[in-house]
């Protein structure tokens, strides 16, 4: 799973519109056009591979990288919750690298965006056929670094957000 399906799913998920999408993304200090963002959420057919293969990542018209996913998630934060009250000075972000760091960023922040208590996320990956304990959760929610800390794979990210959209986009309903 690639930034940009991870964007898609979110988007997904949480039924988010483009320009909810462009906003988060200028709050998070990334300016977006339209066309861009619809740039980064549409496949690109011409570098697509045969579907016979399930393990190929999906090529989308433009890739984004983990520095511009966590812009937009810093800004879906701001979305959310609105700005903080007590903004502390600017310190520069340690920016993640890896891709697999993305997910554990992943959950964190949608966490704080959408005021997730651990319950509501073990809920939330129950709805996805998905178990962790209390603990492998707060392994994952844990800082880079600290001897706890469990690199979040694919599948959680993934049920995660599959479960987001099972809860969110069947309130309406």
């Amino acid at each position: 799973m690639n930034n940009n399906d991870i964007l898609l799913r979110l988007r997904y998920a949480l039924d988010l519109k483009d320009t909810e999408i462009i906003e988060a993304f200028q709050l998070g200090g990334l300016t977006v056009s339209k066309e861009e963002e619809r740039a980064m959420l549409t496949k690109d057919p011409s570098r697509q591979q045969e579907a016979n293969d399930p393990f190929e990542k999906n090529v989308y018209m433009k890739m984004i990288n983990n520095q511009v996913l966590d812009t937009f998630l810093n800004g879906f934060i701001t979305l959310k919750r609105g700005e903080p009250k007590n903004k502390p000075a600017e310190e520069p972000q340690k920016k993640s690298t890896e891709i697999r760091h993305i997910n554990n960023i992943l959950l964190k922040k949608v966490k704080i965006a959408l005021a997730l208590t651990s319950e509501d996320m073990l809920d939330i990956l129950a709805e996805a056929g998905v178990y962790p304990s209390k603990g492998e959760l707060g392994a994952i929610l844990r800082k880079e670094g600290h001897r706890n800390f469990k690199p979040c794979g694919d599948k959680y990210a993934r049920n995660f957000l599959k479960g987001l959209g099972l809860r969110y986009r069947n309130e309406g309903k």
